[in-house]
């Protein structure tokens, strides 16, 4: 590969010549390449959600099953997503080394032949160490797809193209959820999650197919102390900092509100059937919507006032949500999985603007924050309802969005601060 096609300088040391639109050879939407590589994400995006949390919406089954109370349940969610978040950060540095598709497609193939183990689960404790080998698995895709967008599509289009493959996780964790409800009803969980691994197999294999090539990526080094490092250079950045926070935050919500919802739906007062507890997911398509339209609240808004209209609309879901009333119940869903979806794309899509360098390993973070959140949320949440019902889950839910507001703050008051110096000048 040409140093002209990576953008870099012919010339060792020399500084980075400036791309000008008529040489900038990274995707843009119109341009040809896009729309595969939008897909082949979106389908990524949609098989790694529908995997990772292909149990939460059977917690209930799965508790009877076994025997075990929900918060036990709840380890088959915490588990997946902890793997997850220990193991985003190393599958980053392999990124780094032998490229960004090599290691999705690795790590597709992994998640994909362990789902296709976990319906022969004997025990909850099998369960729960499948699915944590699983989430490991999966740690490959989140960190990866969007260092591979920093380095393939132009910058102004980077908010958009991590939007849709956001988009692509809330299809993804929608579908499953439906999908498990209604197989289950019939047949039982354990095939519900079988067929959530076939879904996933040709989500995989469109994805490697459709993929184009990078033509941008340049290989770094494993050694440890780069690693460290980078690393370092990224948790010494204040404002990457408080970007990781706040998707952990975020995700925090979110995990503990999906996590115990079954549990909620299916008891009094209102004793939904599963098929139909399934089907309330299908309010992730409104996250679709706003996780897709993020790049648009960010030009109106700015990033700081798009994250207060995200926390914003997830505390009205959060207080909504604890109505006696199913259809008020519905809609704070739908406030909840709109601002939960905005704030995470513009969170994330920040992230990968603000690394210059080691973006897979800043993006790493920001997915082992997140995915640490969501640990957290359903484990925390299950607890809450255990000893407080709904409104335990919601009060976990509601300080979350409390620190992001606060976060948010504390971020335009550092922006003023160093502001100033240069109005001085």
């Amino acid at each position: 590969m040409s140093p002209a096609s990576t953008g870099a300088s012919s010339t060792l040391g020399a500084a980075s010549p400036v791309i000008t639109p008529s040489s900038d050879t990274r995707l843009t939407p119109g341009g040809p390449g896009y729309r595969r590589m939008s897909f082949a994400l979106f389908l990524a995006g949609v098989a790694t959600f529908a995997l990772l949390y292909s149990t939460q919406a059977l917690l209930p089954l799965i508790s009877d099953d076994f025997g075990v109370a929900a918060s036990e349940a709840s380890w088959t969610v915490a588990a997946a997503t902890g793997g997850l978040a220990l193991f985003v950060l190393p599958m980053s540095a392999l990124s780094e080394r032998f490229g960004r598709r090599t290691v999705m497609t690795a790590s597709l193939a992994v998640a994909v032949a362990v789902g296709l183990l976990v319906p022969f689960a004997p025990s909850i404790g099998a369960l729960v160490a499948l699915r944590a080998v699983q989430g490991a698995a999966l740690a490959g895709l989140p960190a990866s797809a969007q260092a591979y967008l920093a380095e393939e599509v132009r910058p102004r289009a980077l908010v958009t193209a991590i939007g849709l493959f956001v988009a692509g996780n809330s299809v993804g964790g929608m579908s499953g959820r439906v999908i498990t409800g209604w197989v289950a009803q019939m047949w039982g969980w354990r095939a519900s999650v079988g067929v959530i691994g076939v879904i996933a197999v040709g989500c995989a294999v469109a994805f490697r197919l459709l993929l184009p090539a990078p033509r941008h990526f340049k290989a770094g080094s494993l050694h440890p102390r780069v690693l460290l490092g980078t690393v370092r250079t990224h948790l010494s950045d204040p404002l990457l900092r408080r970007l990781y926070a706040i998707g952990a935050l975020f995700m925090t919500v979110f995990g503990g509100v999906y996590t115990v919802i079954g549990y909620r739906l299916t008891g009094a007062p209102f004793g939904l059937p599963q098929g139909i507890v399934g089907s309330i997911f299908l309010v992730y398509l409104v996250g679709t919507v706003s996780a897709s339209t993020a790049g648009r609240l960010v030009g109106r808004l700015g990033r700081r006032g798009a994250l207060y209209l995200a926390g914003g609309t997830t505390t009205a879901g959060l207080l909504l949500s604890l109505a006696a009333s199913l259809p008020l119940v519905l809609l704070g869903l739908v406030l909840i999985t709109a601002g939960f979806f905005a704030g995470h794309a513009v969170a994330s899509s920040a992230v990968s603007k603000t690394a210059t360098q080691g973006r897979a390993q800043a993006s790493a973070l920001y997915q082992s924050a997140y995915y640490i959140g969501s640990s957290v949320g359903s484990t925390v949440g299950a607890l809450a309802f255990h000893a407080n019902g709904w409104t335990g889950t919601v009060s976990v839910g509601l300080l979350a969005v409390l620190g992001v507001v606060t976060i948010t703050v504390l971020g335009s008051r550092a922006a003023r601060v160093a502001a100033r110096p240069v109005a001085a000048h």
